[in-house]
């Protein structure tokens, strides 16, 4: 029988929490085949159907900070258990949506998957015992990139076999069947911080997330020196401006910064914007460049299915080396562990920036990038949750993820706007050229070198003082 906050079996807890953080991998991935096709099939404009990435994007931004200081007030399995139901009626929506309104719709109730990793880290460590809990949170943190890896050939071979709605219904389908397992084998977290939720400041924090990120994943779209833009990214600076003022004022606020300002976060949180850029790199652009036609000098001209099959070694490298990453974080502790991974995505993306002509090689280079991406991602959160009292670690999880995810974001907008600068001709198409993938890939191993420095310099060996921490956040 499970006891309240201690399972009975935590081998199945894992399973469970690492499974639903696969499906927010599929749930990214969902639309992404069939992007070039939806205008034909919604009878719509490509500008209209980027918005079924940029709405996921925006509402997982949004919903990760926000569900995070709620599950901290109320409960982690309950908001998990939040974030899944909206993902299931998003998917139910979209796979009887009539339009490309209605499916941007759904895509946006789907964004919330987000905030389903870290909310599942911090059950872990509130529900797990002590001996389970970094292998438990390896695997959750590698999951993102383990369904990445996996949900691209999954999700293609079903466009090509299968209408579109298959794809919603099972996701759908998928979202249920991990509810049921939640309330039947998750218990509930006995930590809560209790208090009143800070609304102003969580409608501050939306407000500046949806400026800043439109402005990062439209603005290749709608041009980068457009007033539209510039706008945008005036509004956000502004917004964080003034919602940091209120945080730092307010009793009970939505993050709090005194404890976020610790250098083991803060530094850490810096480290987790480039380890997403990095990572997001050799993720975004391998496809392309395996599935670019082989005249252009980089590609080698395979399908969308045969490019996802040859990136499955990324998947396994992931599941593979996420128990080492707990592994190596108990012996040499977890900066050790994030400064190794750093060292593997800086050699992976180098090697990738000399376009090799040979399909062995890239692969090799990928799966050294993936093998980097699950030994960081594993030791990030212990990095955050040694430094961070028991009552804030999902809103301090949460803030952390945010993090990497505006690097992913940065990473998509530094894609776009090299890929547009720097094109090719060949048999009449316009795509992009060797230089722009070798810049992109030089980028992302820059991103992974100043990263290591951070951790190297900023980020200490021991974590600050939880209970000094939580004296403070009293005091104030």
């Amino acid at each position: 029988m499970v006891t309240w906050g201690v399972p009975a079996r935590p081998l199945l807890v894992i399973g469970v929490l690492a499974t639903c953080g696969l499906a927010v991998s599929l749930m990214q991935t969902l639309v992404v085949p069939l992007l070039p096709r939806y205008p034909e099939l919604l009878h719509t404009t490509p500008a209209t159907v980027t918005w079924l990435v940029t709405a996921t994007l925006v509402a997982g931004a949004v919903a990760a900070p926000l569900l995070g200081r709620l599950a901290d007030m109320y409960g982690k399995r309950r908001m998990l258990l939040v974030a899944l139901g909206l993902v299931t009626i998003g998917s139910a929506l979209g796979a009887v949506a009539p339009d490309v309104g209605t499916l941007i719709v759904a895509r946006t109730l789907q964004g919330t998957s987000l905030a389903v990793v870290p909310l599942g880290i911090s059950v872990m460590r509130d529900v797990l015992p002590p001996d389970r809990i970094g292998a438990g949170i390896a695997l959750m943190s590698s999951s993102l990139g383990i369904g990445g890896a996996i949900g691209l050939p999954l999700t293609g071979l079903v466009a090509q076999n299968a209408s579109w709605r298959w794809l919603f219904g099972s996701a759908a389908v998928l979202a249920v069947v991990l509810i049921t397992l939640l309330l039947r084998l998750v218990p509930e977290s006995v930590h809560r911080s209790g208090g009143r939720f800070d609304l102003p400041g969580g409608l501050g924090l939306a407000a500046a997330l949806v400026c800043l990120l439109l402005a990062i994943s439209k603005g290749a779209e709608w041009g980068w020196t457009s007033p539209l833009v510039l706008g945008l990214f005036a509004g956000s600076l502004a917004l964080f401006a003034a919602w940091g003022a209120w945080e730092w004022r307010v009793r009970a606020p939505l993050v709090d910064l005194r404890v976020s300002a610790r250098p083991a976060v803060l530094w850490t949180n810096v480290a987790s914007v480039l380890t997403g850029f990095s990572m997001f790199a050799g993720f975004l652009v391998t496809t392309q460049v395996l599935q670019a036609p082989a005249a252009t000098g980089y590609g080698f001209g395979l399908s969308l299915v045969a490019a996802g099959l040859a990136l499955l070694p990324v998947g396994a490298a992931m599941t593979i080396f996420s128990p080492v990453s707990a592994r190596l974080s108990r012996a040499r502790g977890a900066r050790t562990t994030v400064l190794l991974g750093l060292v593997l995505l800086f050699a992976g993306n180098a090697a990738q920036a000399a376009l090799p002509h040979s399909l062995p090689l890239v692969m090799g280079a990928t799966t050294v990038t993936a093998t980097g991406a699950a030994l960081a991602y594993s030791a990030i959160p212990l990095i955050i949750m040694d430094a961070v009292p028991p009552g804030e670690t999902a809103s301090a999880n949460s803030l952390n993820a945010l993090m990497r995810m505006l690097g992913t974001s940065s990473c998509s907008a530094v894609v776009a706007a090299l890929s547009a600068a720097l094109v090719t001709r060949v048999d009449g198409h316009v795509l992009p050229s060797a230089g722009a993938y070798t810049a992109i890939f030089a980028a992302a191993a820059g991103a992974a070198v100043v990263a290591a420095l951070v951790v190297r310099v900023a980020v200490g060996k021991r974590s600050a003082d939880v209970e000094v921490l939580e004296e403070e956040r009293v005091a104030a």
